[in-house]
């Protein structure tokens, strides 16, 4: 990939190991100014790795990481970064408020204690101890003091696990209007439904190297598969033999059919079964896209040990 002046992050050629353990080879990567670029991979696949490059928390092994230009490192840079780790160690022994004041003063521009309450949902809870809090309580201190400095890139990692469903999409909303306000999000999480809802462009990690880019449109059409449930008399054996068909499995009642043709399909089953009812056709989601994917980088490099 080629830098230009919208990349506000990137890698290139990197390459990062960690004794035995290759983590990422040969990566090349540019985040654009004002998308939501989520990172997926299976465990293991170099997404962390790659996060804590641009963070300026490791270094490569050969390559190079810039964030605005510059090293990740240096404070021009980090001074317009908010992250949210998995490994954040927060002291629990300080209310919310005095952790995010804490955050915001790091920052030059940054969000009222207020305006940072109401992004995280944590209204009225400001004077609780951090360590008298839920899990999910817990993860949304950790994204308000990713956002509390009013950061022009933004690391998210796993934001939304523990949370329940409406607190989760507060969490939507609250990074839609970053988006919206021009400001740049990466985003790793296992939550695909949260991909589809959320990223304007996906990276699929796998051995260390990237092995599918596009919109979540575009991952989903790598599959060529879509499915067709119905309600049918004819055995699972007889659909088989029609020619574009994938497989055939019995859910309950219904007959689910995977096929990359669906309309030949559909009317070699209304020639075989006229009676055919409950018909529902859909593509593939995310998730089986993704895992086609993976399924697929596996068996092309079955030798490969990444981090």
């Amino acid at each position: 990939m080629q830098s230009n002046e919208s990349t506000v992050a990137s890698l290139a050629g990197v390459t990062k190991k960690y004794t035995k353990i290759t983590a990422l080879r040969d990566v090349s990567l540019n985040v654009r100014a004002g998308e939501l670029l989520a990172v997926l991979g299976p465990n293991g696949a170099g997404k962390t790795t790659a996060v804590r490059l641009l963070l300026g928390l490791t270094k490569p092994g050969s390559g190079l990481a810039t964030v605005f230009g510059h090293d990740p490192r240096n404070a021009s840079a980090r001074g317009r970064i908010g992250a949210m780790l998995q490994v954040a160690k927060v002291p629990e022994t300080l209310k919310i408020k005095e952790h995010i004041n804490l955050f915001r003063s790091y920052y030059a521009n940054p969000l009222s204690l207020q305006s940072t309450l109401e992004a995280a949902g944590l209204e009225g809870m400001e004077n609780r101890l951090f360590g008298a809090l839920s899990g999910g309580q817990k993860q949304r201190v950790l994204f308000a003091l990713a956002i509390c400095g009013n950061p022009d890139l933004l690391f998210l990692d796993e934001p939304t696990v523990g949370l329940d469903i409406s607190t989760r999409h507060l969490i939507w909303q609250q990074i839609r209007r970053l988006i919206q306000q021009g400001r740049t999000v990466v985003l790793t999480t296992h939550y695909l439904e949260e991909v589809d809802a959320l990223a304007d462009r996906v990276v699929v990690l796998n051995h260390g190297v990237i092995v599918a880019e596009g919109t979540s449109a575009e991952i989903k059409a790598r599959t060529a598969q879509r499915k067709i449930r119905c309600s049918t008399r004819l055995r699972p054996s007889e659909i088989e033999l029609i020619p574009e068909v994938s497989s055939v499995s019995e859910q309950e009642s219904r007959t689910e059919i995977r096929t990359s043709q669906v309309e030949p399909v559909l009317r070699e089953l209304f020639i075989r079964d006229p009676n055919l009812s409950a018909l529902e056709v859909s593509n593939s989601t995310l998730e089986e896209a993704f895992l086609k994917i993976v399924e697929t980088g596996n068996h092309e490099n079955p030798q490969e040990v990444t981090a």
